[in-house]
Protein backbone atom coordinates (compact mmCIF):
# COMPACT_ATOMS: atom_id res chain seq x y z
CA UNK A 1 0.00 0.00 0.00
CA UNK A 2 1.69 2.91 -0.94
CA UNK A 3 0.80 5.99 -3.25
CA UNK A 4 2.97 6.66 -6.50
CA UNK A 5 4.32 10.03 -4.49
CA UNK A 6 5.01 8.78 -1.39
CA UNK A 7 7.35 5.62 -3.21
CA UNK A 8 10.05 7.78 -3.73
CA UNK A 9 9.51 10.44 -1.14
CA UNK A 10 9.40 7.76 1.52
CA UNK A 11 12.43 5.31 0.67
CA UNK A 12 9.69 2.40 0.37
CA UNK A 13 8.52 3.05 3.94
CA UNK A 14 4.87 1.73 4.21
CA UNK A 15 3.63 4.46 6.15
CA UNK A 16 -0.02 6.06 6.49
CA UNK A 17 -1.48 8.27 8.90
CA UNK A 18 -4.21 6.67 10.10
CA UNK A 19 -5.60 8.22 13.29
CA UNK A 20 -8.04 5.03 15.60
CA UNK A 21 -10.37 6.53 17.99
CA UNK A 22 -8.26 8.85 19.81
CA UNK A 23 -9.93 12.43 20.61
CA UNK A 24 -9.08 15.32 22.86
CA UNK A 25 -10.62 14.74 26.16
CA UNK A 26 -7.40 14.46 28.51
CA UNK A 27 -9.59 15.40 31.86
CA UNK A 28 -10.80 12.16 31.47
CA UNK A 29 -9.90 8.89 32.98
CA UNK A 30 -10.10 5.68 31.18
CA UNK A 31 -12.18 2.98 33.10
CA UNK A 32 -9.88 0.22 31.70
CA UNK A 33 -6.79 2.07 33.63
CA UNK A 34 -6.88 0.80 36.93
CA UNK A 35 -4.97 3.92 38.45
CA UNK A 36 -4.79 7.99 37.38
CA UNK A 37 -2.31 7.90 34.88
CA UNK A 38 1.17 10.30 34.65
CA UNK A 39 1.61 10.98 31.15
CA UNK A 40 5.04 12.28 29.61
CA UNK A 41 6.72 12.47 26.56
CA UNK A 42 10.11 11.94 25.69
CA UNK A 43 11.97 10.24 22.31
CA UNK A 44 11.47 7.31 21.16
CA UNK A 45 15.02 5.47 21.53
CA UNK A 46 15.97 1.93 20.34
CA UNK A 47 14.91 -0.12 23.40
CA UNK A 48 11.16 0.74 22.44
CA UNK A 49 12.00 -1.33 19.56
CA UNK A 50 9.60 -4.30 20.19
CA UNK A 51 6.58 -2.18 21.68
CA UNK A 52 6.74 -0.20 18.73
CA UNK A 53 6.17 -2.53 15.94
CA UNK A 54 3.86 -4.14 18.00
CA UNK A 55 1.65 -0.80 18.35
CA UNK A 56 1.90 -0.32 14.75
CA UNK A 57 0.64 -3.59 14.22
CA UNK A 58 -2.19 -3.46 16.17
CA UNK A 59 -3.46 0.14 15.54
CA UNK A 60 -2.72 0.31 11.93
CA UNK A 61 -4.38 -1.58 8.91
CA UNK A 62 -1.41 -2.41 6.86
CA UNK A 63 2.39 -4.01 7.70
CA UNK A 64 5.40 -1.97 7.69
CA UNK A 65 8.84 -3.11 6.78
CA UNK A 66 11.13 -3.34 9.27
CA UNK A 67 13.29 -0.92 7.87
CA UNK A 68 10.64 1.87 9.05
CA UNK A 69 11.05 0.61 12.59
CA UNK A 70 14.49 0.86 12.67
CA UNK A 71 14.73 4.00 11.33
CA UNK A 72 12.45 5.94 13.64
CA UNK A 73 14.36 4.24 16.82
CA UNK A 74 17.67 4.97 15.73
CA UNK A 75 16.42 8.36 14.51
CA UNK A 76 17.79 8.14 10.77
CA UNK A 77 15.78 10.80 8.96
CA UNK A 78 12.74 10.36 11.15
CA UNK A 79 12.45 12.40 14.40
CA UNK A 80 9.26 10.54 16.90
CA UNK A 81 7.94 11.56 20.13
CA UNK A 82 7.00 9.26 22.80
CA UNK A 83 3.94 9.19 25.37
CA UNK A 84 4.75 6.56 28.13
CA UNK A 85 2.63 6.78 31.73
CA UNK A 86 4.88 7.22 34.75
CA UNK A 87 2.21 5.65 36.90
CA UNK A 88 2.18 2.18 35.76
CA UNK A 89 3.09 -0.90 37.52
CA UNK A 90 4.78 -3.84 37.26
CA UNK A 91 7.95 -2.17 35.61
CA UNK A 92 6.25 -0.57 32.48
CA UNK A 93 6.60 3.06 33.63
CA UNK A 94 8.58 3.51 30.79
CA UNK A 95 6.82 1.62 27.92
CA UNK A 96 4.95 3.25 25.04
CA UNK A 97 1.30 3.91 25.17
CA UNK A 98 1.66 6.29 21.99
CA UNK A 99 4.09 8.10 19.28
CA UNK A 100 4.19 10.18 17.21
CA UNK A 101 6.84 9.87 14.15
CA UNK A 102 7.48 12.38 11.63
CA UNK A 103 10.27 13.50 8.60
CA UNK A 104 11.48 16.47 7.45
CA UNK A 105 11.59 17.49 3.75
CA UNK A 106 12.64 20.02 1.71
CA UNK A 107 10.07 22.38 0.95
CA UNK A 108 10.65 22.46 -3.07
CA UNK A 109 10.18 18.97 -3.48
CA UNK A 110 6.81 18.55 -1.49
CA UNK A 111 3.28 18.51 -2.92
CA UNK A 112 2.46 21.54 -0.84
CA UNK A 113 4.93 24.01 -2.46
CA UNK A 114 2.39 25.98 -4.14
CA UNK A 115 0.64 26.87 -1.28
CA UNK A 116 3.88 27.70 0.73
CA UNK A 117 5.64 31.73 1.38
CA UNK A 118 9.17 30.50 0.70
CA UNK A 119 11.83 31.66 -0.99
CA UNK A 120 12.40 29.15 -3.86
CA UNK A 121 15.70 30.35 -4.38
CA UNK A 122 17.15 28.88 -1.03
CA UNK A 123 16.96 24.81 -0.93
CA UNK A 124 17.08 24.85 2.92
CA UNK A 125 13.54 25.56 3.11
CA UNK A 126 12.03 22.89 5.00
CA UNK A 127 8.46 20.87 5.52
CA UNK A 128 7.44 18.28 8.77
CA UNK A 129 5.68 15.73 7.52
CA UNK A 130 4.01 13.45 10.12
CA UNK A 131 4.38 9.49 9.10
CA UNK A 132 2.40 7.65 11.75
CA UNK A 133 0.60 8.21 15.19
CA UNK A 134 -1.12 6.45 17.20
CA UNK A 135 -2.56 5.57 20.99
CA UNK A 136 -3.02 1.86 22.64
CA UNK A 137 -6.73 1.34 23.11
CA UNK A 138 -6.49 1.67 26.79
CA UNK A 139 -5.13 5.15 26.89
CA UNK A 140 -7.20 7.15 24.28
CA UNK A 141 -9.71 9.55 25.03
CA UNK A 142 -7.16 10.85 27.60
CA UNK A 143 -5.55 13.74 25.35
CA UNK A 144 -2.14 12.15 24.64
CA UNK A 145 -2.93 11.82 20.46
CA UNK A 146 -3.01 16.22 20.76
CA UNK A 147 -0.21 16.24 22.84
CA UNK A 148 2.17 14.88 20.53
CA UNK A 149 0.80 16.95 17.93
CA UNK A 150 1.90 19.72 19.44
CA UNK A 151 5.32 18.46 20.32
CA UNK A 152 5.34 18.20 16.68
CA UNK A 153 4.24 21.60 16.04
CA UNK A 154 6.68 23.21 18.58
CA UNK A 155 9.31 20.97 17.14
CA UNK A 156 8.79 22.21 13.61
CA UNK A 157 8.09 25.77 14.92
CA UNK A 158 11.76 25.77 16.40
CA UNK A 159 13.21 25.60 12.78
CA UNK A 160 13.80 28.90 11.32
CA UNK A 161 13.65 27.72 7.69
CA UNK A 162 10.28 25.48 8.27
CA UNK A 163 7.36 26.45 7.04
CA UNK A 164 4.38 23.89 8.01
CA UNK A 165 3.52 20.55 9.08
CA UNK A 166 1.30 18.35 7.15
CA UNK A 167 0.34 14.77 7.23
CA UNK A 168 -2.72 12.64 5.52
CA UNK A 169 -5.61 11.42 6.48
CA UNK A 170 -7.75 8.90 4.93
CA UNK A 171 -11.16 9.87 3.90
CA UNK A 172 -13.33 8.01 6.34
CA UNK A 173 -11.19 8.58 9.66
CA UNK A 174 -14.38 11.15 11.42
CA UNK A 175 -12.05 11.53 14.58
CA UNK A 176 -8.92 12.15 12.88
CA UNK A 177 -10.44 15.09 10.61
CA UNK A 178 -12.51 16.56 13.52
CA UNK A 179 -8.71 16.64 15.39
CA UNK A 180 -6.66 18.10 12.87
CA UNK A 181 -9.71 20.45 12.42
CA UNK A 182 -10.07 21.48 16.27
CA UNK A 183 -6.06 21.84 16.25
CA UNK A 184 -6.50 24.65 13.35
CA UNK A 185 -4.86 22.48 10.69
CA UNK A 186 -6.32 23.81 7.23
CA UNK A 187 -7.44 20.73 4.53
CA UNK A 188 -6.43 21.88 1.92
CA UNK A 189 -7.43 19.11 -0.98
CA UNK A 190 -9.06 15.93 -1.28
CA UNK A 191 -6.68 12.85 -3.11
CA UNK A 192 -8.91 10.51 -4.58
CA UNK A 193 -7.45 6.93 -4.84
CA UNK A 194 -4.40 8.13 -2.55
CA UNK A 195 -4.13 4.97 -0.22
CA UNK A 196 -4.40 1.36 -1.52
CA UNK A 197 -5.33 -1.07 1.48
CA UNK A 198 -6.44 -4.82 0.53
CA UNK A 199 -7.08 -4.68 -2.70
CA UNK A 200 -9.28 -0.88 -2.69
CA UNK A 201 -8.76 2.49 -2.90
CA UNK A 202 -9.65 5.16 -0.25
CA UNK A 203 -9.44 9.14 -1.06
CA UNK A 204 -7.67 11.33 1.07
CA UNK A 205 -7.13 14.54 2.80
CA UNK A 206 -4.67 16.52 2.57
CA UNK A 207 -3.83 18.71 6.00
CA UNK A 208 -1.42 21.44 6.64
CA UNK A 209 -0.59 23.95 9.66
CA UNK A 210 1.29 26.66 8.52
CA UNK A 211 4.45 27.41 10.79
CA UNK A 212 6.65 30.30 10.96
CA UNK A 213 4.87 32.56 8.46
CA UNK A 214 4.47 29.63 6.11
CA UNK A 215 1.13 30.16 4.76
CA UNK A 216 0.85 31.98 0.72
CA UNK A 217 -1.48 34.50 0.71
CA UNK A 218 -3.20 32.18 -2.00
CA UNK A 219 -3.57 29.42 0.39
CA UNK A 220 -6.82 28.03 1.26
CA UNK A 221 -8.25 29.04 4.69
Amino acid sequence: MLHKWKQEFLYNFKSITYFLGINDTSLMVNPRIQHRPTICYRPIKPSDLETLERIHSDVFPIRYESEFFQSVVNGCDVVSWAAVDRSRPDGQSDELIGFVTARIILAKDSEIADLLRYDSSRVDQTLVYILTLGVVDAYRNLGIATALIREVIKYASSIPVCRAVYLHVISYNNPAIHLYTKMSFNCIRRLHGFYLINGQHYDSYLFVYYVNGGRSPCSPL
